[in-house]
This record gives C-alpha cells, sequence and structure tokens, in this order.
C-alpha cells in the first residue's frame, strides 16, 4: 500500500472510532443502567447529553483552535478523545460515565471537521471526493458493524470491555497518524471574525440550510425505523436486527455513491434526487400497507435521502478555499453541525405526526422537508453558477 492508502484507511479508521463511541451506548444501554445501578431511562440522557455538548462545542473548539498547528491540535484532540473514551470504560458512577461523555463529545466533532480538512490536502484531487464519502462511510460502518460487535462484548464480558477496546484501537490509530499525517499542513490562522465571514457567504448558508432539511428529511421517519418494521410492517423481532443490517449497509452503499455524484458535479444533480425522494415519501402511507413493499420503500429512500452529502461537503470545502482560506476547518464541520440540528428538527416533527396520525403518516412530514431540500438545491446551483459568472467577468 501507498502512504496515502495507509493515511486514508487510517482517517476512515477515525470516523468508525467516532461512530463506534458515539453510537455504541444505544447497544448497551441496559447493561449501563444496572451496573451504574440508575435507570434505562436515566442513561438515555447520555446520548441527549453527548448531541447538545457535540453541537455546541464543534464550531466553538473548531474555530479557536484554527491559530494552531493543524497537526498538533489534531493529535492532541485526539489524546482527549482517548482519554475520554477510557475514562467512560473505567466510569464508576453515572455523574462520571456523563463527564467522560462530555469530553469526548468536546473533541469528536472538531476531530472530524480536521480529518475532513487534512484529507483535502493530501488527496489527489481527483479523489477528494472519494475520500470524503468513506469518512462519512466509517460511521455507517460503526452502525452496522461496530455497534454490534460492541453489544456483543458488553454481553459476554462486560459493558466497560466495549469502551476498552475502542480505546485500543484510538492508540492504534493515534500512532499511526502521528507517524504519517505531515507536520506543515498549509493553513491559514486567523481571528475568529474573519473566519466567520465564511457563514455570511449565500453558497454556504445556502449549503447548510440544505444538509439541515435534508437531515430532518430522513430523520422524519428514520428515528421510528424500529417500530416501522416490527409494528407497522409486521416483521417478527428476531429478524429485526438483519433488517436493520441490510439498511445499514445500503447506507454504506449511498456513501460511496455520494462520492461517486460529488466527482460529477454533483450539486447539480441533487434536484433529480430530491424530486425521487419527494415521491417516495408521498407513496410512504400506501406503501407500509405491506411488509415487503414498505421495506422496499425503506430501502429505496436510505439509498437515495442522503446521497448529497459528500456533493455538499465537497462544494463546502471548495468555497472556502477560493474564497475563505482561513476558515477551511470551519467549513469542514458545517457537514456535521447541521446535519445534527436537522436530526433534532427530523425527530421532534416525527413525535409530532406519530402522535397526530401514526407511523404510516411519518412520510408525509419527511416530504415536507424533503420539498424544502429541493427548493434550496435550485437556489444553491443559482448561486454557484451566479458567483462563477461574477468571476468570469
Amino acid at each position: 500500500m501507498s502512504k496515502y492508502q495507509v493515511q486514508a484507511a487510517a482517517f476512515v479508521l477515525v470516523s468508525f472510532m467516532l461512530g463506534c463511541n458515539e453510537f455504541i451506548v444505544v447497544g448497551i444501554i441496559s447493561d449501563i443502567a444496572q451496573s451504574l445501578r440508575v435507570s434505562v431511562a436515566t442513561v438515555g440522557y447520555l446520548v441527549t447529553v453527548f448531541a447538545i455538548v457535540y453541537a455546541v462545542s464543534t464550531p466553538l473548539v473548531t474555530v479557536l483552535t484554527n491559530r494552531f498547528n493543524r497537526y498538533h491540535t489534531f493529535m492532541v484532540l485526539m489524546v482527549i478523545f482517548l482519554l475520554g473514551n477510557t475514562l467512560t470504560g473505567f466510569a464508576t458512577t453515572f455523574p462520571m460515565m456523563v463527564a467522560a461523555r462530555m469530553i469526548t463529545a468536546v473533541v469528536a466533532g472538531t476531530i472530524e471537521s480536521l480529518s475532513i480538512a487534512i484529507c483535502s490536502v493530501i488527496a489527489p484531487r481527483n479523489k477528494r471526493a472519494i475520500l470524503i464519502s468513506w469518512l462519512a462511510a466509517g460511521f455507517s460502518i460503526a452502525s452496522v458493524i461496530g455497534v454490534p460487535i460492541g453489544t456483543a462484548i458488553s454481553t459476554h464480558w462486560g459493558w466497560q470491555d466495549a469502551f476498552h477496546v475502542i480505546s485500543v484501537l484510538s492508540l492504534v490509530v493515534c500512532v499511526i497518524l502521528g507517524l504519517l499525517v505531515p507536520r506543515d499542513l498549509p493553513q491559514s490562522a486567523s481571528g475568529i471574525k474573519s473566519q466567520l465571514i465564511l457563514l455570511t457567504d449565500r453558497r454556504i448558508y445556502l449549503g447548510a440550510a440544505l444538509i439541515l432539511f435534508t437531515a430532518a428529511a430522513s430523520y422524519a421517519y428514520y428515528t421510528y425505523v424500529r417500530p416501522l418494521i416490527t409494528d407497522t410492517l409486521g416483521f417478527i423481532t428476531t429478524s429485526l436486527n438483519w433488517l436493520l443490517m441490510v439498511i445499514g449497509i445500503v447506507s454504506i452503499i449511498s456513501n460511496r455513491l455520494s462520492g461517486t455524484l460529488a466527482e460529477h458535479h454533483g450539486l447539480r444533480q441533487l434536484p433529480k434526487f430530491y424530486v425521487l425522494d419527494i415521491i417516495l415519501l408521498l407513496l410512504f402511507p400506501l406503501a407500509m400497507q405491506s411488509a415487503w413493499l414498505g421495506y422496499g420503500l425503506l430501502l429505496i429512500l436510505t439509498l437515495v435521502v442522503l446521497i448529497g452529502g459528500s456533493p455538499i461537503q465537497v462544494h463546502f470545502l471548495d468555497v472556502a478555499e477560493d474564497s475563505y482560506p482561513q476558515a477551511v476547518a470551519l467549513a469542514s464541520a458545517l457537514n456535521a453541525i447541521f446535519f445534527n440540528i436537522g436530526i433534532s428538527l427530523g425527530s421532534a416533527t416525527a413525535s409530532g405526526v406519530l402522535q397526530a396520525a401514526g407511523l404510516t403518516s411519518l412520510g408525509w412530514g419527511a416530504a415536507v422537508f424533503a420539498a424544502i431540500s429541493l427548493g434550496l438545491a435550485v437556489l444553491l446551483n443559482r448561486a454557484n453558477g451566479q458567483s462563477q459568472g461574477v468571476t468570469a467577468k
């Protein structure tokens, strides 16, 4: 393997590591509750706390650390993550567990954004979109493979060991990247104000809004994918893990296709996918009347709803590198920040629709968000076209 291939594999492992750390609590929540002698509902707050700290801290830490050497910043954050994850595995009380989760949440988002920023430098221009799509796939792989393995470890040995395995993986990745990542990565050190000016660019805030409403469209139904499969479609509980694993595999394929789309003027193609999303979501109530038709619809939605991730991420990087080089790290963080906000909006909408009209109607709320996304995609393409026209003059 070439040096670049080893670097790329290590950064995908970083995404996998971050995904395992974030998602694994859901799979071992009962074991944690029993061990720490608190209720399952109380342990559930760990997910909420992690998401809030992640969303708030990521832009702050990213902006504040931009003035420092990117290599050193990345390695320090990786060490902090390793310490936080290790502390999680040794937690003996719930407050200690909360503190440990907050430590990892504070740095996780910035590690992800720096991974994207560094990969955009080390990757050949024609391979950047594919590598970014694989970074996103790392989180899907963590959901499909890492979480079930972590759950099995927790069941047979203890939930602490699941976090210890993540710590070992983190240490290995830390050493590899410490040796292979260039120490003199190009960057433009700047103050907070000069970085935040990025957010005033129409091409940026339209892209951020597009990410937000795309995520909302997905989680307006995906939040309740388990009861949809068992209660609405009628599949037996014993087949649930296999059906969810297939959905996870399709999401990995979607990430790979997203990278290919980004290589071929992906933003221009996005309106077509949003039209397809709207059609599928409008058919949602009808499709849910049949087990396999409904499950097939969920698979197709998984394939296409989030396919714009890599094109939009590459768009953020292109705009920043061309017009705001001092804010490349912040541009790298926008996808994760606004995606998490979109998850909150989508899940809240799903809860409201569920209470008002039931599981089979979840597609209606998602269709509204997909329609908003379609409009934003059209506006974003127009903004890009106008910008290119001005540049040409």
